[in-house]
């Protein structure tokens, strides 16, 4: 019987769904990451559990959804608990290692790797705590993300070299070696994540004169839901650009993820020079998206397709090669897809993720897939249901919102209110609540949420404490 491929996972950070060459970006130049989707297969419709950092890596480690693994912010998270596939691979034998960024709890726990090398855990085991603050006016500092742009040098960036290193010295390691049972590597970028430094040579890709502009920024087009509406306020970075700075921050952008490109294709020129490339299976996949201004919004934390969409790209041993597919798609999906792979076997668990194999090969055509925030700036959990041509929003205590991504991939015509649509809005609210309850869902973490601050003093403790807008590079 021949050995079962080898996985290694490609993770970046914010790396929005349609900045990719090989998803006909206009501008954005990502040569290795379309070699590697014209090597296997690119999912269009693949969606993050979280359109925040430490929730969405819980889900990833853990195969469940953020109500279930319940990290639900960026100061509540994953500890080793619920088991990750990692531990899984552990207990049978395989090689599990992890190079670069987790945002984990901390190094105190067992995460489900043999080895963690570069790692960057929540600041100080404690995270972004100000987010916690959910039903008070806790507004946030936006100057450094408005100030910090353009072409030079920054730390994240130094770090992410650093992970490519490692993760090129790992490979020419292994290659040398026999090894019982296949590896599992997990390489994770910073980038593009702000920061919006870029290295000169990338930033040089994009002037500023051939330059497009953000979208959806007319009055008649900005987000109406008062829930979003909550969050623009309070994460307000786009008042603070001029026209400017605002194109300068885009086109860092656009940079960073050509940067990340070339990580990318360091790693996988490794991993052939090595000989270990037709053994291999390869994913390539994000925590979530970024608005890079279009709605006048920047970051993620909304439930729109710029934040709550990513690329997902897979290449290897029985994979489809150049094949585009609309099969909907989510982080929760790698727990299986590496567990099949490797041949290993997983806990009597259920989970809501599909083998990103099978689903390649074979779409279901009635999936539903969650993504989920409960963390700064939102006054209600936000649950966002995908199935079928459908995007159906719904917020515990506030209208929900409809859009019919087929007619309106801009999501910029809600149906929620619109009588002929009823039953399609009733279909969905049947879907989501077969997933989840949202509004208990919703009570519960503001109840874990709720704990968390008293563990930690208290809301006048938490108001005084440092701000900081991206987790510092370990040292």
């Amino acid at each position: 019987m021949s050995r079962r491929p080898n996985v290694l996972l490609l993770f970046s950070d914010e790396h929005r769904h349609d900045a990719l060459g090989c998803a006909d970006h206009a501008l954005v130049k990502t040569p290795h990451l379309d070699a590697l989707a014209a090597s296997g297969t690119r999912f269009t419709q693949a969606y993050t559990p979280s359109p925040i950092c430490v929730p969405a890596r819980a889900s990833l480690a853990t195969g469940q959804y953020v109500h279930k693994n319940r990290c639900w912010s960026n100061a509540q998270a994953y500890a080793g608990e619920p088991k990750s596939w990692g531990h899984h691979l552990i207990s049978q034998g395989h090689s599990v290692d992890a190079i670069g960024k987790l945002h984990y709890r901390g190094s105190d726990t067992k995460n489900g790797f043999e080895k963690e090398m570069l790692p960057m855990y929540i600041r100080d085991g404690i995270g972004w705590i100000k987010g916690l603050l959910r039903d008070h006016e806790a507004f946030f500092d936006v100057s450094s993300y408005v100030r910090e742009i353009g072409p030079g040098h920054d730390r994240y960036t130094e770090y992410d070299l650093g992970v490519t290193r490692a993760a090129c010295d790992w490979l020419h390691q292994k290659g040398g070696q026999t090894e019982a049972k296949p590896w599992t590597l997990f390489v994770s970028w910073l980038r593009p994540h702000y920061p919006l430094i870029c290295p000169p040579e990338f930033y040089a890709l994009y002037p500023l004169e051939k330059m497009d502009h953000a979208r959806f920024t007319e009055t008649d087009e900005l987000p109406l839901h008062p829930v979003t509406r909550t969050l623009r306020r309070h994460f307000n970075y786009d008042d603070a650009f001029d026209e400017q700075s605002r194109q300068i921050a885009r086109a860092s952008y656009y940079g960073l993820c050509s940067f990340l490109d070339a990580q990318v294709g360091q790693v996988i020129e490794v991993l052939k020079a090595t000989g270990q490339a037709d053994n291999t299976l390869v994913i390539y996949t994000s925590d979530h998206g970024d608005h890079n201004g279009d709605r006048r919004l920047w970051t993620k934390m909304t439930l729109y397709d710029e934040a709550a969409r990513i690329p997902m790209i897979v290449s290897g041993p029985g994979i489809a090669r150049g094949h585009e597919t609309d099969a909907l798609a989510s982080l929760v999906d790698v727990y299986p897809t590496v567990m099949e792979t490797v041949g290993a076997n997983s806990d009597a668990i259920e989970r809501p993720g599909l083998s990103l194999a099978s689903l390649s090969a074979s779409p279901v055509a009635d999936r539903a897939v969650l993504a989920e925030y409960h963390d700064g700036g939102s006054p209600v959990g936000m649950f966002m249901l995908r199935t079928g041509r459908w995007k159906y929003n719904y917020y515990p205590g506030f209208a929900p919102e409809l859009f019919d991504l087929d007619a309106d991939p801009d999501e910029l015509n809600d149906l929620a209110e619109d009588p002929s649509y009823a039953d399609d809005l009733a279909r969905c609210h049947r879907a989501l609540t077969g997933i989840v309850d949202p509004d208990a869902a919703n009570q519960t973490a503001f109840a874990d949420q709720a704990r968390r601050i008293a563990e930690l003093g208290g809301v006048e403790r938490i108001m005084a404490s440092e701000e900081f807008d991206h987790t510092p590079v370990p040292q």
